[in-house]
């Protein structure tokens, strides 16, 4: 397969330092904008959106810690072992993440949101408004495990 090369277009400014499973929404965080490629106007008409989805790129992974099979999430065997695309670990092969965040407020070249799941430093790889008509069409249904596993991971 071809490989693909992606730039970052800002940075995660966060008070979270070091990776946690949990309580993310404690955190105060913004993303800052690259004032090298970027102009406040790129961030004209935002404000009228309450939430965005964030893809950023989690290179605190080392290339050693990236898992193409299966394992229990959270190497918790109480868990049932599942593939990686079978939960958001972020030993993922591409080390992306994406989190839908509310916005809290625009400030120049940064956007604060809440509830975003990267830690300071983390490279920001894109910004899209979320939009209801691409959320889930019809019934969502998830695992009895994956409900408890996320049980404290926002509060």
């Amino acid at each position: 397969m071809e490989s693909i090369i992606l730039n970052p277009i800002g940075v995660v400014r966060s008070t979270r330092t070091k990776t946690a499973d949990d309580n993310w929404d404690a955190e105060t965080v913004y993303i800052e904008l690259d004032p090298s490629q970027f102009s406040p106007a790129a961030f004209a008409g935002l404000s009228e959106f309450s939430h965005v989805q964030i893809l950023f790129f989690m290179n605190q992974v080392k290339a050693d810690q990236i898992e193409t099979a299966s394992r229990h999430p959270r190497n918790n065997t109480k868990l049932p072992k599942v593939g990686i695309f079978a939960h958001r670990a972020k030993n993922r092969p591409n080390r992306t993440g994406i989190t839908i965040c509310e916005i809290l407020k625009l400030d120049g070249l940064m956007l604060y949101v809440e509830g975003l799941d990267a830690i300071d430093g983390t490279p920001v790889l894109d910004i899209k408004p979320w939009v209801a008509e691409f959320g889930p069409r019809g019934p969502v249904h998830q695992p009895a495990w994956m409900t408890e596993l996320m049980r404290g991971y926002w509060r």
